[in-house]
């Protein structure tokens, strides 16, 4: 197994971390190693990755706590977001302290290198495994360009809050509209897999009075915090989970979903495809699934398999949406 760049910058003398100091680790990822780096407070609020460090006892947690005296940010495929988590990690360590960023040149780490380097002096770069890890030293005052970059809150169409690196932060994608505009009446206990910050939620409460609760099942801490301020229907119950694992305390008569379908920069339609399995399992035998998806993404055959009965309601705008009846786990427990 290859180290992580970070152990290897430590390890060549390169890179000097504070001894005995909390670190900060933001966007921390489930499988990473963190030991060479002491005490640290994993930031992390992707539900799967938050539940794996947590099961290596590592701190995990949605939101960071007081000041380190060294950070370390995993970089994500959204630049404005990777910027943010940089202006945050400047504003927790201390003067002096060390601030390192580490991420693949896939998910744009030479970009932010650039970024950051317009700004204030990089004091080592090391290349490795198709990535790079940058550090610097936390100056006495942070240049306010680089404050600026931190994240607020965005109202969108003067009433939805979003902010960058959720889905489709600009407003609501024309995926959920047509889902939101053409779903049929719905009765009973209704899910959302995938709600995002809220808006298909927020949008079929508001138009049906035969739904008794739905829940919104999201992985993402940010995005369902955000769909707490969008969604205020009191029959709406926020979740976060995996919405591929999540079993919840009864199953449902109806299920929506406008499934996630990338994995970082990559078209992955195997989440699509678990979401698909999750919305099976969790129906009653007589609930019914609904699903929007890009007409590219190859669904049918597993819609099949597990579903008995389907069919496309619409094909608009290079959106697909299906209809799924008797699901086929339902049946056999």
């Amino acid at each position: 197994m290859t180290p992580n760049r970070w152990t290897l910058a430590l390890d060549s003398g390169d890179l000097a971390w504070p001894d005995g100091a909390r670190s900060l680790v933001l966007r921390a990822r489930g499988e990473a190693d963190f030991s060479d780096l002491g005490a640290v407070q994993a930031v992390q609020g992707f539900y799967p990755d938050h539940a794996r460090l947590t099961a290596r006892g590592i701190d995990a947690v949605v939101a960071a706590e007081g000041q380190y005296g060294a950070a370390l940010v995993q970089i994500v495929k959204s630049k404005p977001e990777t910027l943010s988590l940089v202006a945050e990690a400047m504003a927790r360590v201390t003067p002096g302290g060390v601030v390192a960023v580490d991420g693949q040149k896939t998910e744009g780490i030479e970009s932010v290198l650039k970024a950051v380097r317009k700004l204030l002096p990089v004091d080592g770069v090391l290349s490795k495994s198709h990535g790079k890890l940058f550090w610097l030293t936390r100056p006495d005052t942070v240049p306010q360009e680089i404050a600026d970059w931190a994240a607020a809150p965005m109202l969108v169409a003067d009433r939805w809050i979003t902010a960058p690196g959720m889905f489709s932060p600009g407003g609501p994608d024309a995926g959920s509209e047509l889902l939101a505009a053409l779903v049929p009446e719905l009765k009973g206990d209704v899910a959302d897999l995938g709600a995002g910050w809220g808006y298909l939620a927020a949008s079929v409460l508001e138009e049906q009075e035969g739904i008794d609760r739905l829940d919104l099942i999201e992985a993402e801490w940010s995005a369902l915090e955000a769909a707490r301020r969008n969604v205020t229907d009191p029959r709406a119950r926020l979740i976060w989970d995996d919405a591929t694992t999540h079993t919840p305390d009864r199953r449902y008569d109806a299920i929506l979903s406008n499934p996630p379908f990338h994995t970082d920069r990559a078209a992955d339609p195997g989440l699509g495809q678990a979401f698909i399995a999750a919305a099976a399992r969790m129906l009653k035998p007589s609930g019914q699934f609904f699903m929007v998806a890009n007409r590219h993404l190859p669904y049918e055959a597993t819609l099949k398999a597990h579903f008995g009965t389907g069919k496309m309601l619409a094909e608009i705008g290079g959106y697909k949406l299906y209809q799924a009846g008797k699901p086929k786990t339902a049946r056999r427990t």
